[in-house]
């Protein structure tokens, strides 16, 4: 399927600034099943393209003026086919996939992520429907909130409070794989809901030995499929994050995003 993407987010400052500079992976990755057919980032700036370690494509935006507002506009057209049982298929590995069982401050499994990990998954995480069987049985424990929190809670205290966005439900996800020892990551990217309509959103890969990378819509209990764009994975949402700031987020900035996605 093929996508025509606009992605638009904008900060405002309460008052103006004169240096802030942050991280854009803004870029559908170069995975298999998917490739940016016209891709375009405008933003205030001069941006600095890299691949990063995890084989995100990653952009530097540095604005050394003073100004009170940021937007960035990405369009472009993305082909992405379907994926069978959410089979990534191969890919250049930068990183060990082992580098992806330990735990970051963001999934960090205490004794109550292992406890709930330890009673859905009895046997360990171990087969694609393993990983169905954890995604519904974290749907019924956090309730989906669209409104979660800007900043992201631990996998322990999502758990906790039992409400969170998908960024929330993937890491607990994330925490509760690692608990078995199966190598987990983060994915962020764009979900083609409806007709033009999309969500910036948040699921999990899971590494089997014999499959390789499944991914998993942890929010929709599903595989992830040929609706699903990839921009970053990372071992948690901080390392793949589409704009991540890096200095001149203020307490007084507010932010809008838009997400359109047309089947074309």
């Amino acid at each position: 399927m093929k996508h025509l993407v606009k992605h638009v987010t904008r900060y405002r400052y309460a008052a103006p600034v004169s240096y802030s500079i942050q991280t854009l992976r803004l870029t559908p990755r170069l995975d298999e099943h998917q490739r940016a057919l016209r891709w375009q980032i405008q933003a205030p700036g001069d941006i600095q393209a890299q691949v990063d370690a995890y084989g995100n494509v990653a952009h530097t935006l540095i604005l050394n003026r003073r100004h009170s507002e940021v937007e960035i506009q990405v369009t472009g057209q993305v082909e992405i086919e379907p994926l069978s049982q959410g089979h990534v298929g191969p890919e250049d590995h930068r990183l060990p996939v082992h580098v992806y069982c330990v735990p970051t401050a963001l999934t960090h499994g205490d004794e109550a992520v292992r406890g709930f990990s330890g009673r859905v998954l009895p046997r360990g995480l171990a087969t694609p429907q393993d990983a169905l069987s954890l995604a519904e049985a974290i749907c019924d424990r956090v309730v989906f909130a669209a409104d979660a929190a800007d900043d992201a809670p631990g996998a322990a205290q999502v758990l906790a409070l039992g409400r969170g966005g998908s960024r929330d439900q993937a890491h607990l996800f994330l925490a509760c794989a690692r608990v078995c020892g199966t190598p987990a990551r983060y994915v962020s990217g764009y979900l083609y809901t409806r007709e033009d309509q999309a969500v910036a959103h948040a699921w999990a890969d899971i590494w089997l030995p014999e499959l390789g990378w499944i991914s998993v819509d942890v929010t929709h209990c599903r595989f992830a499929s040929d609706s699903h764009c990839r921009l970053a994975v990372a071992r948690d949402h901080d390392s793949a994050s589409p704009v991540r700031w890096l200095h001149g987020q203020g307490a007084g900035m507010s932010t809008q995003i838009s997400v359109q996605m047309q089947a074309s």
